[in-house]
């Protein structure tokens, strides 16, 4: 799974001008899937962004966890994440997951995340979201469970 984290204050996104998911403190997770993903790369990955030590401790150092400080996650479906812009001027979608399986896997990692105690909210699948991030530091990884 391709996964773009940013630590936020705060993360929301909404539908047709509703909002559909919202978070305070936290992490925004931008979700890509591709179709050799397994439940193996779920439970990794879901383990990984909720231990990762990406907030500051009393010393402003990145010390702490989601989890440490009490935040939460918002889940955003992304297949743009697996888009290929190697040749030409358009971007390939030919290796992003079929959507059925797509959303699949996008529902295991939000109940994943959701097993390892964190409160979750995310967005809606094949829908046009518009996406507000309160991007905190900035910090933002990607981590890819292929690489």
């Amino acid at each position: 799974m391709k996964a773009l984290l940013q630590r936020v204050s705060s993360s929301k996104v909404s539908v047709n001008g509703v909002t559909v998911g919202e978070i305070g403190r936290g992490i925004t997770v931008l979700l890509g899937v591709i179709p050799e993903h397994t439940q193996r790369d779920i439970d990794w990955l879901s383990e990984k962004i909720v231990n990762l030590r990406i907030f500051d401790d009393e010393d402003g150092k990145m010390n702490l966890s989601v989890s440490d400080v009490r935040g939460e996650i918002l889940v955003i479906s992304q297949f743009t994440l697996c888009g290929e812009c190697k040749k030409g001027r358009r971007p390939s979608w030919a290796k992003a997951a079929a959507p059925e399986f797509a959303n699949e896997m996008y529902l295991k990692f939000i109940d994943a995340v959701k097993k390892e105690g964190i409160p979750v909210a995310h967005g809606q699948f094949q829908a046009h979201m518009a996406v507000d991030i309160q991007n905190d530091g900035p910090v933002t990884l990607m981590i890819d469970t292929k690489e």
